[in-house]
């Protein structure tokens, strides 16, 4: 039976490329296309053939680790869980099948070995990372390793190593710019922990949109929160309680802003009657919260895909050393949240 590198070979491209044309991705022109389902037709290819690890001569495994540090071993951020499943379905189509790394017995900072241990007990082709922080002493021993790995929001620069993340600045950007148009000058932002990448280029497009229009925040606008719940109502309590508060809230995740809405109507105030408020992410319960929440959305398919598709080169021998990494664009989503300032007198 047929594998998708042994298609690729027939069809005179990467394997990375006839798994993007099987899923109709826009970067293969419609002659490459045409080509490479006409081959799979012809040979029978299925991308749901069993294991091929014999023909591969290597393993069919990929690792996945999962996690938010070993500090909050207890967190699972929903956003992390749609990821999941843009890498799991894209694994799929590409012929790997995937292993969740646990961090269950063994998560201290001290076991450095954690993840590199099980990555050559169960001999996985590459790894993964998503959820993961940098100063993790485990993932540092893996990328250090030499295994080809892809992490989403976290910046790796080894040999057959890079990353994938959303545009964070031209998103905070947009999200400012959207308050900025319905009459907003006091805005506020709620970041997420500064050592995380997708926090601090957040909160650098903040800092950059306003500028760019001339507004200068007030320090005590800028409050520090780590992307849950309970930390953007205490965020918004802080804002709240300032002699002159925002009329608008920016919260680098959707969490922080749902938990801002709460607080908002602890203290008897409507959104966005008397304070707009702006998410990131675009998580399910964005939708369903009362009023629904203005975020600016990540495209979740299309950080697990290319991740897939980033380790999926680097394992085929396209890449040599670190692979640019993705940057994968954002839009605002406009609900019920952001109103028109409304002016006194």
């Amino acid at each position: 039976m047929v594998d998708i590198r042994e298609l690729a070979r027939l069809s005179g491209v990467s394997p990375a490329t006839v798994s993007r044309a099987l899923n109709d991705r826009a970067e293969v022109s419609p002659e490459t296309r045409r080509r490479i389902l006409e081959m799979a037709d012809r040979l029978g290819y299925s991308p749901n053939q069993p294991a091929r690890t014999l023909v591969r001569r290597r393993s069919d495994m990929i690792g996945l680790i999962w996690d938010t540090g070993y500090s909050n071993q207890d967190r699972r951020h929903p956003f992390l869980l749609d990821l999941f499943v843009g890498i799991k379905q894209t694994l799929a189509e590409s012929g790997y099948h995937l292993m969740v790394l646990s961090t269950a017995d063994a998560a201290s900072p001290e076991d450095v070995g954690l993840y590199l241990r099980a990555a050559q007990q169960h001999s996985l082709a590459g790894v993964i990372m998503m959820g993961v922080e940098a100063t993790h002493p485990a993932i540092t021993a893996m990328v250090d390793s030499g295994t080809p790995c892809v992490a989403i929001d976290l910046p790796l620069y080894r040999n057959r190593t890079t990353y994938v993340t959303s545009d964070n600045p031209a998103g905070a950007a947009t999200a400012v710019r959207h308050l900025h148009s319905l009459g907003h000058t006091a805005i506020a932002t709620i970041t997420g922990p500064l050592t995380l990448m997708p926090a601090a280029e957040r909160l650098a497009g903040y800092h950059a949109e306003m500028a760019r229009l001339g507004l200068t925040p007030d320090p005590r606008h800028i409050v520090a929160g780590d992307f849950f719940l309970t930390s953007g109502y205490e965020a918004a309590r802080q804002l709240l309680s300032l002699p002159n508060p925002p009329t608008a809230i920016f919260a680098a995740g959707d969490e922080m802003a749902i938990g801002a809405l709460h607080a908002l109507a602890d203290a008897g105030l409507r959104a966005p009657h008397d304070i707009a408020v702006v998410g990131f992410d675009d998580i399910e319960a964005a939708a369903l919260v009362r009023p629904t929440l203005t975020t600016v959305a990540q495209d979740r398919v299309a950080l697990g895909a290319g991740a897939v598709e980033a380790l999926v080169d680097a394992l085929d021998g396209e890449v040599a050393s670190a692979h640019a990494p993705l940057h994968v664009a954002t839009r605002l989503v406009v609900r019920g949240s952001c109103g028109a300032k409304v002016l006194a007198g």
